[in-house]
């Protein structure tokens, strides 16, 4: 497990919406650009970093656990993996079901991540423990990423509510995004 990964992430979100928004040959509306920025958003970072974290946690746990500076060996460690396996899988169902499941999975990653904050905070003060994950770029990113994900549900959200258009002759938006 690196520090790098959680640069990853965030960095792939930006890469690929740049990427679909170039190849897309037809106009944009405000509510498929955010659509798109939001579907990439959760993909990758609740999606695919749940996954990545569950696979850490479940076949690598003594590198996952020094890299916390957690020791090796804790029974719970194979529970964070569980419930990062259950947020990456509705991470990457949100690419499919949308609306209020999108809503319901970034409400749901955000109490872990807090949770998960929490206990950073606590294992700094109470052990000392200022391993890289503990201390690191986990921790805030436990604190960033749930008023992002929340506030690019609710952009979207209330551009779509309100038929926000860039050009108002375009047709109805039909492509997967």
């Amino acid at each position: 497990m690196h520090q790098n990964m959680f640069i990853i992430y965030p960095g792939a979100t930006v890469l690929f919406v740049l990427i679909h928004l170039a190849v897309t040959k037809r106009g944009r509306s405000a509510e498929f650009v955010w659509a798109v920025i939001l579907t990439y958003a959760i993909l990758f970072n609740i999606g695919f970093a749940g996954l990545a974290a569950f696979y850490g946690h479940a076949f690598i746990p003594a590198e996952a656990a020094s890299f916390i500076g957690w020791p090796a060996g804790s029974p719970f460690q194979f529970e964070v993996a569980a419930a990062n396996l259950a947020f990456g899988l509705l991470g990457v169902l949100c690419v499919w079901l949308r609306s209020t499941f999108r809503l319901a999975t970034i409400i749901g990653y955000s109490v872990f991540l807090i949770g998960a904050a929490y206990g950073h905070i606590q294992q700094m003060s109470l052990a000392q423990n200022y391993a890289p994950g503990n201390a690191g770029a986990p921790l805030y990113v436990d604190v960033i990423a749930p008023p992002i994900l929340l506030a690019l549900w609710i952009i979207h959200y209330v551009i779509a509510k309100r038929g926000c258009r860039r050009e108002p002759t375009e047709a109805p938006e039909r492509q997967i995004y």
